[in-house]
C-alpha cells in the first residue's frame, strides 16, 4: 500500500488539525498503512494543550490578538507551542509492525533519525537531547551545537481489529525571528500564573547553520527524502 503523502505549504493551524485526524482514522480502519503530512502554518498561532493548567479564555484571546497571535486550543497534552511561517511541521503516521514490541523509546529514535538524515542534506549535524528553557522541552528534541532546532511528539492509537498506529510530529525552526515567537509563550506562562519561562538563546533556526537555503517547497522535498 503506498504512503500518502500531502503537502501543504500555507495554511490555517485548525485546517491542518483536522485533516491530520481524518488521515489518523484512515490509518485506524486499515485504508492506509503510512502517511506524511508536512505543512507551514500561514499565520502566527499559539496552540494550547488540554488539561486544567492551560485554559483558553477571551483575555487570553486578546492579549494575544495585541501581540499579533491567535490562540488555538487542542486535545493533545504537552505546553504551548507557536506555530509561524517559518517553522515546518512533520506528521508522520504509521501502522507500527505486530512483529516488534512497541518501545516509546524505540519510536522517537527512529522518528530522530529519519529528520538527522534531513538536516545531514544541508550539512547540519543535529543531537538528540532534552533542552533546558526552551519551549515544550522533551528528551527527543535535535539541537544544533546544543540549541534546539526541532521539537518532537508521539501518541499511540488503536487500529480497529487489533493493532496499533503511532502519530509522531516534528516542528522545525527553519527561518523565523526566535525572539518573536518565545513572547507568546511566556505571555501565556504569565497568565496562567506558572513560574515557568522560555529562553529564546536556547533555540536556533536550521538557516543559521547552512548556506544551503530552499524554499518551502524544497525543504519539503528533502523532508520526503529523509523519511522515503
Amino acid at each position: 500500500m503506498k504512503p500518502k503523502l500531502l503537502l501543504y505549504p500555507n495554511i490555517q493551524v485548525e485546517n491542518v488539525f483536522a485533516k491530520e485526524t481524518e488521515v489518523l482514522g484512515q490509518l485506524q480502519r486499515g485504508e492506509l498503512n503510512e502517511a506524511l503530512i508536512l505543512w507551514q502554518p500561514d499565520k502566527p498561532t499559539l496552540v494550547l494543550p488540554s488539561g486544567n493548567k492551560w485554559q483558553s479564555s477571551e483575555g487570553l484571546h486578546l492579549q494575544l490578538m495585541q501581540m499579533g497571535w491567535q490562540l488555538l486550543s487542542r486535545k493533545t497534552g504537552g505546553a504551548p507551542v507557536p506555530q509561524v511561517p517559518g517553522v515546518i511541521n512533520v506528521s508522520h503516521m504509521y501502522v507500527w509492525d505486530e512483529q516488534t514490541p512497541y518501545s516509546i523509546p524505540r519510536a522517537y529514535q527512529d522518528f530522530c533519525d529519519k529528520l538527522s538524515r534531513f538536516f545531514a542534506l544541508y550539512a547540519v549535524k543535529v543531537d538528540v537531547h532534552a533542552t533546558e528553557f526552551s519551549y515544550c522541552d522533551g528528551d527527543y528534541n535535535l539541537n544544533i551545537a546544543g540549541k534546539k532546532v526541532v521539537g518532537t511528539a508521539q501518541r499511540v492509537v488503536l487500529k480497529n481489529g487489533g493493532g496499533k498506529v503511532v502519530l509522531a510530529q516534528a516542528c522545525i525552526l527553519i527561518n523565523t525571528d526566535i525572539s518573536a515567537i518565545i513572547n507568546p509563550v511566556n505571555a501565556c506562562y504569565e497568565y496562567h500564573q506558572q513560574a515557568e519561562r522560555v529562553r529564546s538563546e536556547v533555540h536556533t533556526c536550521l538557516v543559521q547553520h547552512t548556506e544551503q537555503q530552499d524554499s518551502v517547497e524544497g525543504y519539503f522535498q528533502s523532508l520526503i527524502k529523509a523519511f522515503s
